[in-house]
């Protein structure tokens, strides 16, 4: 399963808050959700996402509350994958759950910057920066992520699971 795009980087500790604020939560439809996807770091950013991009990010990614429209914000703007050198524990799961690719990679941050383009493939765990003549390493997802990741998430999976 390969993933690719430009890249927009963001920092370390990006909360569920900042990926979709608490007064947008009374809504449920995910294209509302997208529009204010990461508004309080960038009102334009669901512009920038709709072209369909990989998201970078730094330690502690989706940290805070529990809240499952931040993953749902994310995929709906636009953002193919995340790639994050941490995540925290429930949101990494959201994310799995609801089809969105994420993947753990050490240090990727030093190694890009925004509109880089990468290519991810998420059954190896390889990063490829081509413009950059750089391949990275990154942590391997297991195979039933995987299988969950390319059903579209963990409904459409236990679907089509016998």
């Amino acid at each position: 399963m390969i993933v690719s795009g430009r890249v927009i980087k963001l920092g370390d500790k990006i909360d569920t808050d900042l990926i979709i604020p608490a007064k947008h939560l009374k809504y449920t439809d995910p294209q509302y959700l997208a529009q204010h996807v990461l508004e309080p770091l960038d009102p334009e950013f669901h512009k920038k996402a709709s072209k369909g991009v990989v998201l970078i990010a730094g330690k502690l990614f989706g940290m805070g509350s529990s809240r499952e429209q931040a993953a749902i914000a994310l995929k709906a703007a636009g953002v193919k994958a995340v790639l994050a050198e941490s995540f925290a524990r429930i949101f990494f799961r959201n994310a799995v759950n609801n089809g969105l690719p994420v993947m753990s990679c050490s240090k990727i941050t030093e190694f890009v910057v925004d509109g880089d383009y990468i290519s991810v493939n998420l059954s190896t765990g390889e990063v490829s920066l081509p413009e950059k003549g750089i391949n990275l390493k990154c942590k391997e997802l297991p195979e039933v992520v995987i299988k969950i990741l390319s059903s579209g998430g963990l409904i459409e999976y236990l679907k089509g699971v016998k």
